[in-house]
């Protein structure tokens, strides 16, 4: 009843303010409350945005078109890379050591492979050697773009093509191959699937063998198709091609006869090293064990270690000419200069050194022959320590290698102003220092060219070095005619006699460092270094064998035939006049006893 009076009341109202000419919208009721200022701004506000919006799109469209100029390019225009050819390798003789095959690397727009059925992507993954599962992991990781598998031969990816895949395409690179394969593996390294050196000669000289890539601009579909060149960016320079001093024949002779030995004396490993002594180029290099380059799929850090740089040992008695070098040069003593030896022990404070057979007065020149311990550690008594820390640094021991080789170590020469006489003892027969093999076969330069010493190299040398000298010639040619001794009937190393040459050299055996002390039970480190022809010395080889555990562990024994065998081969291809006329050596059942 209310509200029917009331819209009856409010009807009449209504007529009579309409009669009199007043508008509907002001009647009370309707009237806003709100400030005008209110409406005001917002009516600015939205001015505001509008005119921001239409001079943002006159800066972008008029003005300043680079912004959506490259938003566009990049939904059709693509930089590709031009991939440059890396340089071959080769040894002195041209042989082809590394060279680059053509492969493909397949790459994939993973939202477009997706849609293909089921059937294609299974014969996909087959080609590409992976499950179904690892591919679609690929396809999942990136949505964009994703490659499938690098390196792949150019027949596989012609089968990959004809499966008519969209958002599959490939893109051409190279692929290593190495023809000598673990016989030249430390030499050459390798290089990564990027093309880039990790190891031996591929990393040494990576600048110069990568050259430069090129790129070009290209317009694309959205399949990833290419349907224009726009511009050639930058044109690719291939890498230059590299001559190593390594000769292929000495090489392979130098691995054969090492891993013969290896497996004959039941080793742990081996190394072995051959240097011009005329122009100080690396003419082989070889480890074992070693691996084959152009398949990695399983590898061991002992396959990759190159134990004629990296590894450093106990030399043993191969460093015994060098304190008799010291000795002479100083004139302290002569090569007929004696001492007493026996009766093969000594002792120097609490320890005592000995000899491995007791001899009684031997000259100076027998003491290298028959290698003893005592005599040795008598002349480095007699002398200075610091002039002994001179000699073994001037030689190149305890210094950082400059062989522009990968790896290289220092060794280790304690500082001479710690050294406690047993300790000079022990240096001057080759305990307590620790080098390489290469330093060894380097330091032997001053024997075997008269007193001086020059550079390494492992890239073929034109034009010899001078010589940096370290003792008098005098002094070079007595050690030398002493070192021809150890190699003859009666010395340590008979089995490294060569028909038709003269040789010289010596023998070590030294316990193995194992976690800073002597092993027990001893294990031993078997090594000879030597030199050959005598009369005018073109080869030095040094050969270490570890952990000999046949019948017999000594350097003469188990190191020496290597040297032997792979001088005999070096020489002959070489072409280098035998200085001996004795053809037919027979070599005793057993040399002399060496010292440890």
């Amino acid at each position: 009843m209310m509200r029917a009076a009331t819209r009856a009341i409010a009807r009449p109202a209504a007529r009579t303010a309409a009669a009199k000419g007043v508008p509907f919208t002001a009647s009370p009721v309707l009237a806003v409350q709100l400030p005008v200022w209110r409406s005001r701004l917002v009516l600015f506000a939205l001015f505001a945005a509008f005119c921001a919006l239409v001079g943002r799109a006159l800066w972008l469209q008029g003005i300043s078109t680079e912004f959506l100029q490259k938003q566009g390019e990049s939904r059709y225009a693509r930089t590709l890379e031009l991939p440059a050819t890396r340089g071959k390798i080769t040894d002195r003789n041209g042989q082809v050591l590394a060279s680059s095959l053509p492969v493909k690397a397949i790459w994939a727009i993973p939202e477009d492979v997706l849609q293909t059925p089921p059937e294609k992507l299974a014969a996909l993954a087959g080609l590409l050697g992976m499950s179904d599962a690892d591919l679609r992991g690929k396809l999942d990781s990136d949505r964009s773009f994703v490659y499938l598998k690098r390196q792949v031969e150019q027949e596989t990816a012609d089968k990959i093509a004809k499966l008519g895949i969209d958002g599959i395409d490939t893109r051409r690179e190279y692929k290593r191959y190495y023809p000598e394969a673990e016989v030249m593996a430390h030499v050459v390294g390798f290089t990564s699937v990027e093309d880039v050196g990790q190891d031996g000669m591929e990393l040494a000289q990576q600048k110069t063998l990568a050259g430069s890539i090129g790129s070009r601009r290209v317009i694309k579909d959205r399949m990833g198709h290419i349907v224009e060149d726009i511009e050639a960016v930058r044109e690719p320079h291939d890498g230059k091609d590299l001559v190593l001093s390594i000769d292929s024949k000495i090489q392979y002779i130098a691995y054969t006869k090492l891993k013969e030995a290896v497996e004959k004396n039941q080793a742990k490993a081996g190394a072995i090293v051959v240097l011009d002594v005329k122009t100080g180029e690396v003419l082989a290099l070889a480890n074992l064990p070693s691996y084959d380059p152009n398949n990695r799929a399983v590898l061991s850090g002992a396959q990759l270690r190159n134990r004629v740089m990296t590894d450093t040992f106990e030399p043993g008695s191969t460093l015994k000419p060098f304190t008799v070098a010291l000795a002479l040069d100083t004139h302290r003593v002569t090569p007929e200069t004696t001492f007493q030896t026996a009766p093969g022990q000594m002792y120097i404070g609490p320890a005592l050194i000995h000899d491995a057979e007791a001899r009684g007065v031997l000259s100076v020149a027998e003491i290298i022959k028959y290698s003893s311990n005592i005599g040795t550690s008598k002349i480095a008594l007699s002398m200075p320590a610091q002039e002994m820390w001179d000699m073994f640094t001037d030689v190149g021991f305890g210094q950082q290698p400059k062989f522009g080789f990968p790896g290289a170590v220092a060794g280790r020469v304690r500082p001479y102003k710690s050294w406690r006489p047993i300790e000079q003892a022990t240096m001057s027969y080759g305990q307590g220092i620790a080098v390489s093999l290469i330093q060894l076969a380097r330091a032997y330069m001053i024997f075997a060219r008269d007193g001086d010493e020059i550079p390494l190299s492992f890239q073929r040398v034109d034009t010899p070095p001078i010589g940096q000298r370290v003792i008098s010639e005098k002094t070079a040619r007595e050690v030398r005619a002493m070192l021809e001794t150890v190699a003859s009937p009666g010395g340590t190393a008979p089995k490294a006699q060569v028909p038709g040459y003269r040789v010289g050299g010596k023998t070590g055996t030294a316990y193995k460092v194992v976690n800073g002390g002597y092993a027990l039970p001893h294990r031993y480190i078997a090594s000879f270094c030597g030199f050959a022809p005598v009369s005018d010395p073109r080869l030095i080889i040094a050969v270490m064998v570890d952990e000999p555990t046949g019948p017999v562990h000594f350097g003469g024994d188990v190191a020496a035939p290597v040297f032997a065998d792979v001088a005999a081969n070096a020489l002959r291809s070489m072409n280098v006049t035998p200085d001996s006329s004795v053809t037919n050596i027979i070599i005793p059942a057993g040399g002399a006893a060496e010292g440890m």
